[in-house]
């Protein structure tokens, strides 16, 4: 299943050492899960904090499992979208 996620992040000010140690590992997780392929794409958002990545696994739980377990999870404003396949598409088609 593809699920698209909005993630803001809400630092807290000044950054702790806790914050940025979190980001390290977050930044090494999102790589680990995007050679998985459960993470294929991710999107800055230009002038924010935050990003869209798009996530592919095999149901809600596995989604919730990994969003809850990011390391920046605290900080975290996520909004998530199920995705289907638009009649329109070319992957509808072929």
């Amino acid at each position: 299943m593809l699920y698209l996620a909005h993630m803001r992040v809400n630092p807290p000010h000044p950054a702790t050492e806790d914050f940025l140690e979190r980001k390290a590992q977050e930044k090494q997780m999102a790589l680990e899960l995007q050679r998985e392929g459960k993470w294929p794409h991710l999107w800055r958002v230009v002038g924010e904090y935050s990003n869209y990545s798009v996530f592919e696994v095999a149901d809600h739980d596995e989604l919730h499992a990994i969003l809850s377990k990011l390391p920046l999870f605290p900080y975290l404003e996520i909004t998530v979208t199920p995705l289907a396949t638009h009649p329109s598409s070319l992957a509808a088609n072929p």
